[in-house]
């Protein structure tokens, strides 16, 4: 039998998977049991894949405790055509959306939302570099908008709000494509939630929507029928082919997620897992975090050394040692490692481990 090398995947997404859910997939690929056919295969109006989206929904239900007055849309297209389906079903014609620019994607999310209506930016912190969040008494918000929509978690720039912004009584839009489930979420403070899978929930290829049940109804019967929510609920997520293989997998990683102690779990583990990288970039100066410590993200970590030259061979000597993926984002540069919930902790030890190393080498 030959033996498969892992090495650690700090990448950013796609991202890693859990070893229990990938070793399931191998196993069930060629035949799911009693089925005798591939995931990749069955309809999707089989009974057999009715119940696997059924049990995705019910596992994320009861992982987010989401209340029966929402639905669970399984969408495809990822987050960014979430940015434009958002403003073409809630914003509707005369009312204003309010965006917080706390990011790269939070901007790109804005400038799609600025060719359906009219948008205001709440606050911004780019001037900042996108450095931090938004505080709450920067935020310029327009009375009765449509929405206001954030960004939870900045993987570029790798900075998290720690505490949702209050809004009122203005539907709050989320993106939580980077942070989607990695601590307990109150579903109830939001009107929409959106998360593309491959960095948190699953491979790419599906993308999760919670909706109030009452924002349905500002989805016009005029709009392009595959970017309607209200046709995608109506339909239980199966107007057109779904992506089978991506909601199957993804509900393989909602039961892991379950048998981790849930959200209140795994977010245990992630907040110890991001204090071991975070201790040792704070711990003598040689590294530099890039985002403020007030709302550093437990995704992604982001810092900075003395040199671009010092950076590019950190990288190449990290990528040797196994440690895949430490590039950061080729807007900012710099070095991110991304930690997601399926990212195992020796893994980040043994980043933490190389960090040493490389400071004793070249400090």
């Amino acid at each position: 039998m030959t033996t498969i090398h892992r090495i650690f995947n700090f990448a950013a997404g796609p991202a890693v998977l859990p070893l229990p859910v990938l070793e399931q997939v191998q196993r069930d690929l060629v035949a799911l049991p009693g089925v005798g056919m591939s995931i990749l295969e069955i309809s999707h109006r089989s009974t057999t894949f009715e119940s696997i989206l059924a049990a995705a929904e019910a596992d994320i239900r009861r992982l987010a405790g989401i209340p029966s007055s929402y639905r669970v849309l399984f969408l495809q297209g990822g987050a960014s055509l979430q940015f434009s389906m958002v403003p073409m079903n809630l914003l509707t014609a005369g009312a204003t959306a309010d965006y917080i620019d706390s990011g790269s994607w939070a901007e790109k999310a804005i400038k799609e939302a600025k060719k359906i209506g009219s948008v205001n930016v709440a606050a911004t912190t780019k001037d900042e570099s996108y450095s931090r969040v938004p505080e709450q008494a920067e935020l310029k918000l327009t009375p009765d908008a449509a929405y206001v929509h954030m960004t939870s978690n900045n993987t570029i720039e790798g900075t998290e709000y720690k505490d949702l912004p209050l809004v009122g009584d203005v539907p709050l839009v989320s993106d939580t494509s980077s942070d989607m489930f990695s601590r307990p979420i109150d579903v109830q403070r939001h009107a929409l939630i959106y998360s593309g899978a491959q960095k948190n929930m699953g491979p790419a290829g599906v993308t999760v929507v919670i909706i109030r049940e009452d924002l349905l109804e500002r989805s016009q019967k005029s709009m392009p029928t595959m970017l309607n929510y209200a046709v995608h609920a109506e339909n239980g997520s199966l107007y057109n082919t779904p992506p089978a293989f991506a909601v199957y997998t993804l509900g393989l990683v909602m039961k892991w997620l379950l048998a981790q102690g849930g959200l209140a779990g795994i977010a245990t583990v992630n907040e110890r897992k991001a204090a071991k990288v975070y201790a040792e970039i704070d711990r003598t100066g040689f590294y530099r975090g890039t985002a403020h410590k007030d709302c550093r993200s437990l995704m992604n970590v982001t810092f900075r050394m003395g040199s671009e030259d010092l950076e590019k061979r950190f990288i190449k000597e990290s990528t040797a040692a196994g440690l895949d993926g430490l590039k950061g984002h080729r807007a900012v540069g710099g070095i991110r490692a991304s930690i997601y919930n399926a990212f195992p902790e020796e893994g980040v030890d043994a980043l933490v481990a190389f960090m040493k190393d490389f400071e004793r080498s070249n400090g």
